[in-house]
């Protein structure tokens, strides 16, 4: 992967059900607990994401609001959003999570950053330090979330 490589993704089997994962993806009050980019601070409760368009608020660590717009869904399938500043139009950034359920009741979990429409040129920096094993800490604490075990090995690389 170069640093021009606008669309960055990971994936890895998790042994837990996709509802169960998709629960903790759509509840921006729950991020926090599992951000890999260690970027979240907090969201407050009651904005479960339910459909394109909602837009939840989400305050980053350095202390500044951001409003994701959900711009894709699919209820315990598939989920993505746009950030913006507050009353902003978002710039083009897009993350996205797509969970695809299997036979022995585990699920493949696919994390994506695509920054390919990103306008503002002063993100550009923070979006090429978003890289697919940044991405894999996000997917991993998920996962020790869903599962109960802190130990759960990194899935890096953009086609882990």
């Amino acid at each position: 992967m170069t640093s021009d490589n606008r669309v960055v993704s990971c994936e890895r089997i998790v042994d837990a059900a996709a509802e169960r994962i998709f629960a903790l993806i759509a509840d921006p009050a729950a991020q926090p607990s599992w951000d890999g980019n260690d970027n979240l601070g907090v969201a407050a409760g009651g904005q479960r994401v339910r459909g394109v368009g909602d837009v939840f608020v989400m305050t980053l660590t350095l202390g500044v609001d951001r409003e994701n717009h959900v711009v894709e869904f699919e209820e315990g399938r598939r989920i993505a959003w746009r950030p913006a500043e507050p009353g902003g139009t978002p710039p083009g950034h897009l993350w996205r999570w797509e969970l695809m359920p299997r036979e022995d009741g585990t699920t493949l979990v696919r994390h994506t950053y695509d920054w390919t429409e990103l306008t503002d040129p002063t993100r550009f920096e923070r979006a090429r330090a978003t890289t697919a094993e940044r991405l894999a800490a996000s997917v991993d604490r998920l996962t020790a979330l869903v599962t109960g075990d802190d130990r759960t090995p990194s899935a890096a690389g953009p086609d882990a």
